[in-house]
């Protein structure tokens, strides 16, 4: 893929992500059973298909993974989040 086309790529990536946001934001205001549930399976066709994206972009070398945290920093979040 040219620049373009990682450019392209990472802009999808975005673009899902905040489609993303918006549906959580929808089904936590949804009262409608039905409309509910359709917005999830929305959110889920949407993370699959982010998913799916990001391990393309991810082989090609558009998409560095974040360092991972230590585990003394895990240790750190659990004790802040219990």
């Amino acid at each position: 893929m040219s620049m373009d086309e990682k450019t392209m790529v990472n802009d999808i990536l975005e673009g899902v992500k905040a489609g993303l946001t918006a549906y959580q934001t929808a089904i936590t205001e949804t009262e409608n059973t039905t409309l509910r549930q359709t917005f999830q399976q929305m959110r889920n066709n949407d993370e699959s298909f982010q998913f799916e994206l990001f391990k393309v972009a991810q082989a090609k070398g558009y998409y560095k993974s974040a360092q991972k945290a230590t585990p003394a920093e895990i240790g750190n979040l659990k004790s802040e989040l219990q």
